[in-house]
C-alpha cells in the first residue's frame, strides 16, 4: 500500500462526515421498511443517538468500526494507525470512553441502546433480524 501525502490524508479526512453516512443510511432504510418510525440525532439524549424511538425507549448508534474502534479480533476496519500514533491512540481512546459513557447514561435513564457496528450493515439478512427482534414489542 502507497503512503499517502500528508495533504491527500488530510483530504481524505475531512471528507468523512459524522451524519448520513452509508451504513447509517443502510439501518434507516431497513428500519422505515420494517416500518417503524424514528428521530434522527436527537441532541437532548447522550451522544445523540442515530436513531430514536421515544415511544418504545430505545435508541441505535450506528458506529463506524475505525472512529468507535471495533474490536480487532472481528473487524480489521477498527486497527489503529501505525503512523502518527501518538495522535491516534489518544484520539480514538477518547471515543471509546465517550460512546461508553453516553451508552451507560441511555440505560441509567431507562433507555434500551442497540449498538450497530459499520461491518455489520454488509448481511442485510442478519441485520434485519437483529433490528425486528430489538424494536419488537415486549
Amino acid at each position: 500500500m502507497d503512503k499517502l501525502s500528508p495533504q491527500r490524508r488530510s483530504e481524505n479526512m475531512r471528507r468523512i462526515r459524522s451524519k448520513d453516512m452509508k451504513p447509517e443510511m443502510v439501518v434507516r432504510r431497513l428500519v422505515h421498511r420494517l416500518g417503524y418510525r424514528y428521530r434522527l440525532h436527537r441532541k437532548d439524549l447522550p451522544g445523540k443517538p442515530d436513531l430514536v424511538f421515544g415511544p418504545r425507549r430505545a435508541a441505535i448508534f450506528v458506529h463506524g468500526c475505525f472512529w468507535h474502534q471495533h474490536d480487532k479480533a472481528a473487524c480489521l476496519d477498527g486497527r489503529v494507525p501505525k503512523s502518527n500514533t501518538a495522535y491516534w491512540g489518544p484520539k480514538l481512546k477518547r471515543n471509546v470512553e465517550r460512546d461508553a459513557a453516553a451508552q451507560k447514561a441511555l440505560a441509567e435513564a431507562g433507555w434500551r441502546v442497540l449498538v450497530v457496528w459499520e461491518c455489520e450493515t454488509r448481511d442485510q439478512c442478519l441485520l434485519e433480524s437483529c433490528l425486528q427482534s430489538f424494536l419488537a414489542p415486549e
